[in-house]
C-alpha cells in the first residue's frame, strides 16, 4: 500500500508544479499589461482592473505555494512511514542474520564442515549434504544483500527527506515574498481608487458615454439578428413558392395524363378487336417534384447553418479566446462599478485586456455579418455561426468585409488603444436573441 501512495504522489505534484509555472505566466502577461496603462500620467479603471486582476492572481499563487507546503509536509510523511518501516525490516534482517551466524558457528564447532561431507555413506548422500551446505550459504549472501538492499533505501529515504526540508525552506521563504508583494499592491490599489474617487465627476460622465455605447452596440446587434432573420424568412419564402410551381406543374402534368389516356380508351372501345391498351408513361424526371438539398427548419436555418450551430453549441468551454494574451478584466452581467458606491454596471459580454496592438481573432468558423465604426466601440465584427453570433468590438481596425467567410483563429483585425493607455476588446455572444455569457465558452486560463 506505501509504494501504491508513493507512486500515486509524482501525479499530484505535477499537476501543482504545472499549475504554479500557468499562473507564474499569467503574472507575468498582467505585470506587462499594467506597465503600459501604468505609463500614463493619471490613474484609469483599466489601470484599477489591471490591479486587480494582478491582486487576484497574487493571491492564487499564494494559494497554491500554501498548497505547495501541505503537500511537501504530506511527501515527508511518507518518506517517515517508510523509513520507520525500512528500519523494523533492518531490525528483523538484522536478527535473523545474527541468529544464523550463531547456529552456523555452533555447527562449525561441534561438525567441520569437510568431515560432514567425507563421512557420507554414499555417493548420493554426499551430494545431498553438499547441497545443503550450498543452500545454507547462498541463505546467508541473500540475507546479507537484503540487508544491503534495505541500507540503500534507508540512506536514500534519508537524502530524499534532507531535499524536502530544503524544498520546504525554499517554499516557504518565496511565499513570504509573494505575500509582501501582495501587500504592496493593495497599497498601490487603494492610492488608485482614492485617486480615481477625486475624479466621481468624471467617471460618472464616462459611465454615462459607455452606457450610450453599450446601447448603441446591442441595437446594432438586434438590427443584425432581425435582417438575418428577415432574409431567412424571405429565402424560405422564395423556397415554398418554387416548390408550389413544381408541384402545379406535377399536377397539371398528372391530368393531362389522364385525359390523354382517357381518350386512347374511348378510341379503342370503336375498334373491331380491342388493342392491348398501352402502358402509362413514366413521368419525364422533369415533371417529378424535386425537393431541395438545403430543406429550412422551423427558424427558417439551411441544413448548413444548422450542422455549424451544432458544432459550435458542442464547442462549450473550448472555444479558443479572441487574443492570445490577456485576462478578463470586466465580466459578464450586473456588478457595482469598482469605484462609484451604489451605481450598478452590466456588460453584455466580457471585457478583456491585452497588449497594445494585439491581433483579434475568430473563436470559431462563420460569415462576417457586419463590420462597423460606433463611437465608444470604435470599429466592431459581427460573424454569425448559424443560429450563434460572435460580436468583436474596440477593434483599431479590421481587415475582413461582409459576407466574407473566416476559420476559427484568423485575423480579422487588432485591438485598440484608448487615451488612458488601455488595450481592450469587448467580445460578446448571441444565440438569436440571447445574450450568453462568453466566459463559459472558452476554454480556460
Amino acid at each position: 500500500m506505501l509504494s501504491l501512495r508513493l507512486a500515486a504522489q509524482p501525479r499530484n505534484r505535477q499537476a501543482l508544479e504545472r499549475e504554479k509555472k500557468q499562473n507564474l505566466e499569467k503574472m507575468s502577461q498582467i505585470r506587462n499589461i499594467l506597465k503600459e496603462t501604468s505609463s500614463q500620467k493619471d490613474v484609469s479603471l483599466g489601470q484599477l482592473k489591471a490591479l486587480n486582476q494582478q491582486i487576484k492572481t497574487q493571491s492564487s499563487q499564494i494559494n497554491l505555494l500554501s498548497e505547495d507546503l501541505k503537500l511537501i509536509e504530506t511527501e515527508m510523511d511518507e518518506l517517515r512511514r517508510a523509513g520507520e518501516l525500512l528500519d523494523r525490516d533492518m531490525g528483523k534482517l538484522k536478527k535473523e542474520y545474527a541468529a544464523m551466524i550463531y547456529a552456523a558457528d555452533r555447527r562449525r564447532q561441534q561438525v567441520n564442515p569437510l568431515g560432514f561431507l567425507f563421512s557420507a555413506d554414499s555417493y548420493n548422500q554426499l551430494v545431498a549434504r553438499y547441497r545443503y551446505l550450498k543452500q545454507y550459504s547462498d541463505a546467508r549472501q541473500s540475507q546479507v544483500r537484503q540487508i544491503e538492499s534495505v541500507q540503500r533505501q534507508m540512506e536514500e529515504k534519508r537524502l530524499a527527506t534532507e531535499r524536502k526540508r530544503r524544498q520546504q525552506k525554499s517554499t516557504l521563504l518565496v511565499k513570504l515574498g509573494e505575500s509582501k508583494k501582495l501587500e504592496t499592491l493593495k497599497e498601490k490599489q487603494n492610492k488608485v481608487v482614492d485617486e480615481l474617487g477625486k475624479k466621481e465627476a468624471l467617471l460618472r460622465a464616462e459611465l454615462t458615454e459607455s452606457r450610450r455605447a453599450v446601447s448603441r452596440l446591442e441595437t446594432m446587434i438586434r438590427r443584425i439578428i432581425e435582417r438575418e432573420a428577415r432574409e431567412r424568412a424571405e429565402r424560405e419564402r422564395l423556397e415554398r413558392e418554387r416548390l408550389a410551381r413544381l408541384e402545379a406543374a406535377r399536377r397539371a402534368a398528372e391530368k393531362k395524363r389522364a385525359e390523354e389516356a382517357a381518350a386512347a380508351a374511348t378510341a379503342g372501345e370503336k375498334t373491331t378487336t380491342p388493342a392491348t391498351p398501352a402502358p402509362a408513361e413514366a413521368p419525364a424526371v422533369s415533371d417529378v417534384t424535386t425537393k431541395p438539398v438545403e430543406r429550412p427548419n422551423a427558424n427558417n436555418f439551411n441544413e448548413a447553418e444548422v450542422a455549424l450551430a451544432s458544432s459550435f453549441t458542442a464547442s462549450k468551454n473550448r472555444l479558443p479566446w479572441p487574443v492570445q494574451t490577456g485576462f478578463i478584466s470586466d465580466r459578464f452581467g450586473r456588478k457595482e462599478h469598482p469605484v462609484l458606491k451604489g451605481v450598478i454596471v452590466e456588460n453584455l459580454g466580457i471585457d478583456i485586456q491585452t497588449n497594445a496592438g494585439e491581433p483579434v481573432r475568430t473563436v470559431y468558423e462563420g460569415t462576417v455579418r457586419d463590420v462597423t465604426y460606433m463611437p465608444g466601440m470604435n470599429t466592431v465584427v459581427a460573424i454569425q455561426h448559424g443560429d450563434y453570433m460572435t460580436v468583436y468590438a474596440k477593434l483599431r481596425s479590421a481587415i475582413v468585409k461582409v459576407g466574407q467567410r473566416v476559420k476559427a483563429r484568423d485575423i480579422i483585425g487588432f485591438v485598440s488603444t484608448d487615451k488612458d493607455g488601455v488595450s481592450e476588446v469587448q467580445f460578446q455572444i448571441w444565440k438569436n436573441y440571447s445574450r450568453l455569457n462568453p466566459e463559459t465558452w472558452l476554454v480556460p486560463r
